[in-house]
């Protein structure tokens, strides 16, 4: 929160920084989602304060103004869910704590999602796109096991050059990679991640590593360090291109859009999805549902006579 001069705090803002507290040390948000969330709530209590209300004794139609007047203002879609989130995880909060008797935000829904929507391959380019690799050469065998696990378990790129080998349990058919706001979760790897993973460590690792320096990065250059970002994104570009995919498509993170899409299409739930991704809240994996429909739309136009 911002401070004004010497004045003391009041209540609200005092309970406006121990939520903030709160979900960067005890959620794991991380430090740019909470300042977001920080110039959200002040906004809002600038707002309230204009209109001589109080944040901790407003009512819906209060939230209920305010959203209408960032809609208002040219607000994004982004910008606006984003903003109603930290709102009701304050109210959430303030809830938990007693200092409420319920949240006034519970019925201001979220607003459906019309902004660009992540790019996706489907079923049968992701297959090309992982066969372009075909484990010939030590180099290959790793571009394999990477891209594998990737759409395997939906990480990150910033995760998966992170992995560490004590992050994989083949045995158990897990990864536990270190997420935003440090915080560790549990994916299943798929038996075909496994046994690329398993072939990489054996047989081209060995390779890579360098004599006499023991790495605990799993994935490493071709000198025999961790790789980095710039890495994958340049081997991913080289791979679409012998796949025969418009390397324009190609993003740092479309395995983990395929991902997410392609579970959902599948049946998967939500909340299992928003685990597996390791996103803090659920609003951010609904896009792969806006994601899911576009495509159906898409297939419909395509295969039905009436389309």
């Amino acid at each position: 929160m911002k401070k004004k001069g010497s004045a003391k705090k009041g209540p609200a803002c005092e309970v406006l920084e121990r939520y903030l507290s709160y979900i960067l040390m005890e959620r794991g948000l991380s430090r740019n989602t909470t300042t977001a969330y920080s110039r959200d709530l002040s906004e809002f209590h600038d707002f309230l304060k204009e209109k001589n209300k109080e944040i901790l004794s407003n009512e819906p139609d209060d939230i209920t103004a305010y959203m209408s007047h960032l809609r208002d203002k040219g607000q994004s879609v982004r910008s606006y869910t984003r903003a109603l989130i930290a709102i009701r995880g304050f109210y959430k909060f303030c809830l938990r704590e007693g200092l409420i008797e319920k949240s006034p935000a519970s019925l201001v829904d979220i607003p459906s999602y019309h902004g660009t929507l992540p790019e996706v391959l489907g079923v049968d380019e992701v297959e090309r796109l992982l066969k372009a690799r075909d484990g010939t050469s030590t180099l290959s065998i790793r571009d394999r096991a990477m891209l594998e696990t990737l759409y395997a378990t939906g990480l990150r790129v910033s995760e998966l050059v992170k992995l560490r080998l004590n992050d994989i349990s083949l045995q158990k058919g897990l990864i536990t990679p270190l997420g935003k706001g440090q915080k560790q979760r549990a994916v299943p790897l798929g038996e075909e991640a496994m046994i690329w993973i398993m072939s990489y460590i054996t047989e081209a690792r060995p390779l890579l590593e360098k004599k006499g320096v023991s790495s605990p990065h799993l994935f490493l250059s071709k000198r025999g360090r961790a790789m980095t970002r710039q890495n994958f994104w340049e081997m991913i570009k080289k791979t679409a291109l012998l796949a025969g995919i418009d390397r324009a498509r190609i993003k740092p993170h479309v395995l983990r859009h395929s991902f997410a899409t392609h579970l959902i299409e599948g049946g998967a739930d939500l909340r299992s999805v928003q685990a597996m991704l390791g996103h803090a809240d659920i609003s951010t994996t609904q896009i792969y549902t806006h994601v899911t429909t576009k495509r159906l739309k898409k297939l419909h136009k395509k295969g039905h006579p009436r389309g």
